[in-house]
């Protein structure tokens, strides 16, 4: 009888992201309520479009205001992007794409107003060993309500923790 090979996890150690409103923050609430680590870069004094990020997400601040520098900074820090959008990536969200595909670093694009199954995301994550995740995606100003999906989306692609 064949033995059964061990399912991978598809689990990333650790969740980053700019803590900016919208899927930013999510993927951080996301991560702090998972139990997973969190962390990533951001822009000096901290800004965001809602005044300054509060001091329980885990982000350090860049030398720069300037929001493209954290943004590259989280690409090149982790193993991959995860982009979670509601149509095509526009503004911040398509610079980071931009930049993930610049620097050579996997990127997957997830539109949650499609049928986008968790499981395609885990099994790009157990592809790419990816241990350090940026998660990207529009603030909430932009996108009403993408901070609420994706946090649920989040939730459930994490609280599964086996892939084929």
């Amino acid at each position: 009888m064949a033995r059964k090979t061990p399912r991978r996890t598809a689990r990333p150690a650790k969740i980053v992201s700019g803590a900016q409103t919208g899927v930013d923050r999510a993927a951080l609430d996301a991560a702090i309520e998972l139990g997973m680590a969190h962390g990533g870069w951001c822009p000096r004094g901290r800004l965001a479009e809602d005044g300054r990020i509060p001091s329980h997400y885990q982000v350090t601040e860049t030398g720069s205001t300037e929001y493209w520098v954290r943004t590259e900074q989280n690409v090149l820090d982790s193993d991959a992007t995860l982009i979670l959008c509601r149509g095509k990536p526009t503004g911040g969200t398509e610079l980071t794409l931009r930049l993930a595909q610049r620097h050579g670093k996997p990127c997957l694009v997830a539109d949650l107003d499609q049928a986008f199954q968790p499981e395609t995301i885990r099994r790009w994550i157990a592809k790419h060993k990816v241990k350090s995740l940026n998660v990207a995606g529009p603030r909430e100003s932009q996108s009403p309500g993408i901070g609420a999906r994706a946090r649920e989306f989040l939730q459930l692609l994490f609280a599964t923790r086996r892939v084929v």
